[in-house]
């Protein structure tokens, strides 16, 4: 192949490249099968051994406890926004949700077309620049649940901390899915779309309290019911096998690397290389609160749009893709998901530093 180039793309993601080899060594015959995993029936026996592992390794290394399911889901975390008030937020109840940027604003606002969703906080006055802390939400009486974004993709923001409000927590961890543990005594669901952290894009993986499961209406329609996928493992209907298969050599890869703790301190790592570079003057610059920096999403400024377009030229001259900015807030944008080398960030951290000494 022509050389790998150094993809800080904010999802699909960089996927680890021996995953990647063992995948195209497999992909056309499977395990002796004489065919493809994705041609086989989800109800073999090939198809179900990868899937229950899959399903084991995500209790295992993120150490889900026993009172919740794991569900494989279509749709990415989008659909979530849609079944989490359609299944948590029932009638006569109210829920809050954290504005913290533009995927906790479309979380909020599907969630307000189905029941009585309020912004418990937002960070729109400040420009999405930080988290709140526990002290500014304001948490209605009687709330159902709180609706948190860990990790805002686009604004590169990070809450540091999960807050211990005194109703359950439900969370939106897509940008930084298995890079920290999770308390798991505050949450009663954990969702995410695996194509920022743990694989291709097509899956939405579910961490989901029982309890939530079983008082859930059961008027809902069949795919739209926890219910549904938790009594059968998530196979109700054909799963999205592809990536529930390279996602569970992802997750055995993070197995051999030391597990949810060990990418916890290799993303802090890969994401300080770069935030060094950005704090070493004033030709970069950071928008974020600094308490509120992303381990996963580092975004920044240059002086001028015309000095970004050069920076993102010569990045692509060197060998780095999509450091683009989302198309809403502009800037470059670097994503350091687990996937990713440690090398490459502390390349882009060098390249970095040398566009400045050339251009400052």
């Amino acid at each position: 192949m022509t050389q790998r180039v150094h993809n800080f793309c904010a999802g699909p993601c960089t996927l680890p490249l021996s995953v990647l080899e063992e995948v195209a060594a497999e992909l056309v015959e499977y395990d002796d099968t004489g065919m493809s995993l994705i041609e086989m029936s989800h109800r073999s026996p090939t198809y179900d051994e990868v899937h229950h592992r899959t399903m084991s390794l995500l209790r295992e290394l993120m150490h889900v406890p026993d009172d919740f399911s794991v569900l494989l889901l279509q749709g990415g975390a989008s659909l979530q926004f849609a079944m989490v008030p359609m299944n948590a937020l029932t009638p006569g109840n109210t829920a809050g949700y954290i504005d913290s940027g533009t995927w906790g604003s479309k979380a909020l606002a599907d969630a307000s077309r189905w029941g009585d969703a309020y912004p418990a906080w937002s960070g729109s006055d400040d420009g999405y620049v930080r988290m709140p802390e526990a002290a500014d939400l304001d948490i209605r009486p009687g709330s159902r649940y709180l609706h948190l974004t860990s990790n805002e993709t686009i604004g590169g923001i990070r809450m540091p901390d999960f807050p211990d409000v005194g109703v359950p927590l439900i969370g939106d961890m897509s940008s930084d899915f298995l890079t920290r543990p999770v308390p798991w005594d505050r949450f009663d669901l954990i969702y995410g779309g695996a194509q920022k952290n743990l694989g291709p894009a097509g899956l939405a993986v579910v961490f989901v309290r029982d309890r939530l499961v079983e008082s859930a209406p059961d008027d809902l329609p069949s795919y739209l019911a926890y219910a549904t996928h938790a009594r059968a493992d998530s196979l109700a209907n054909t799963p999205p096998m592809f990536p529930i298969w390279v996602m569970g050599k992802v997750l055995t890869w993070m197995k051999e690397q030391g597990g949810v703790e060990a990418m916890a301190t290799q993303t802090a790592a890969k994401a300080a290389a770069v935030y060094d570079v950005i704090d070493a003057g004033d030709f970069y610059r950071s928008p974020v609160d600094p308490r509120y920096r992303s381990h996963t999403n580092v975004v920044f400024r240059l002086p001028s749009p015309e000095l970004e377009a050069e920076f993102l030229a010569a990045a692509g001259e060197a060998g780095m893709a999509n450091l683009k900015g989302h198309r809403s807030v502009g800037g470059i944008r670097a994503s350091l998901y687990v996937g990713l080398p440690m090398d490459w960030s502390t390349d882009l951290a060098d390249f970095m530093s040398d566009f400045r000494a050339a251009r400052g």
